[in-house]
């Protein structure tokens, strides 16, 4: 009984003991064969930089304001005649618009008007008679003071019957009619809106720092929602105070809006168009990598061991943005090749295999055409 124990037991141990030793051997045989084998190469996309024309830019948001815009309102109280215009339509300059009820100021003109004609006729009799010695200084003195008296009456009675008319300031666009025919209004009610859509301004506000980068007559590009492409215009106005509240100051640049791509009260966003420069590393937005030990780069190089191509990681400090593109201050130098796309798949000193399409088409754009790429791309 004893002698058939102890048999099980070294059969068990043999058993368990083949096991164990196979298990060994098959793990140091894995780890031999991935230790041995080599790293296959990735394929990656490049772009060889070079150095550009870099065209900064300061990008804020604004707001688009009609060069002229008015609410129409009256001058007197009255009854409404006649409403001369139709909503959005174009008026000119000193166009009537609105005509209160003013029979009784038209009468006052006609009073008036025949009040100067007798005095006028007054008046020469009275220099015919003291041109023929039969009057006198003071009877001509006197008819010219009521002739005098009787013009400044009619001046003013004309005055009080223009009130009665609304006419446009300006030309321009006219909006809906607030008022209706036979109602009575006072001055303060608005009758409509007048808009000058030729030229537009956009208001906008940038921080202090910027104070000095901005003068008059400095370009702008202006975008937005339902505008189509980009629109140019100037810097007009610069408000020499800072807003001590918001260390803010505020700029109002004009855009031609002949196309009308612009409204009033439209939202936009707006990029101030610095003086270019010249020898700027930049590279593709898709090319750099944040991370928490600082901003860096894949630099393609050639392979320490063998033949072939490594990446290289690079920290940079970068610096402006401009139309898809980051400016490199310092870690590159042109004519170095960088990785475009894909950075989260690769690692230092990895071996890539650059891609001829991605390269061609990763080329990054000189500064000066991207932002049109981008506004196309929008």
């Amino acid at each position: 009984m004893i002698l058939r124990f102890i048999i099980a037991i070294v059969l068990v141990a043999l058993v368990g003991g083949g096991l164990v030793g196979f298990n060994l051997f098959r793990d140091r045989m894995i780890a031999d064969f991935f230790a041995n084998m080599p790293v296959q190469p990735a394929t990656v996309s490049a772009t060889t930089l070079e150095a550009e024309t870099w065209q900064p830019t300061i990008e804020t948001i604004g707001t688009v304001n009609a060069a002229q815009g008015v609410e129409l309102t009256v001058e007197a109280g009255g009854i409404v005649r006649e409403i001369a215009f139709t909503s959005n339509a174009e008026v000119e300059a000193g166009e009537l618009l609105v005509r209160l009820d003013d029979a009784v100021q038209q009468a006052d003109v006609d009073a008036a008007r025949t009040r100067l004609a007798l005095d006028e006729q007054d008046l020469a009799r009275a220099r015919d008679l003291q041109s023929r010695g039969a009057g006198t200084e003071v009877n001509v003195s006197n008819a010219e003071a009521a002739a005098r008296s009787s013009e400044a009456q009619l001046a003013r009675a004309v005055a009080v019957l223009e009130q009665r008319r609304l006419v446009a300031p300006f030309s321009g666009t006219i909006g809906l009619p607030r008022i209706d025919l036979g109602q009575y209004i006072t001055p303060g009610t608005i009758v409509a809106t007048l808009q000058d859509l030729d030229t537009m301004r956009v208001d906008f506000t940038l921080p202090e720092q910027r104070l000095p980068d901005v003068a008059i007559g400095q370009p702008i590009r202006v975008s937005g929602e339902g505008v189509s492409g980009e629109m140019t215009g100037e810097i007009v106005g610069i408000d020499p105070r800072v807003d001590p509240a918001s260390r803010l100051f505020a700029v109002r640049g004009a855009v031609s809006n002949e196309a009308g791509g612009l409204t009033p009260g439209q939202f936009v966003r707006i990029a101030i168009v610095l003086p270019q420069e010249e020898g700027v590393v930049a590279v593709p937005q898709t090319a750099l990598v944040s991370s928490l030990y600082g901003d860096y780069v894949f630099r393609i190089v050639p392979a320490e061991e063998g033949e072939g191509l490594a990446l290289d990681q690079v920290f940079v400090q970068p610096g402006r943005r401009a139309g898809g593109l980051i400016e490199i201050v310092s870690g590159l130098a042109p004519g170095e090749r960088i990785v475009t796309a894909g950075q989260n798949r690769l690692s230092n000193n990895m071996p890539v295999v650059i891609d001829g399409a991605g390269e061609a088409s990763e080329t990054a754009p000189t500064s000066e055409t991207a932002p049109a790429a981008e506004s196309a791309a929008r």
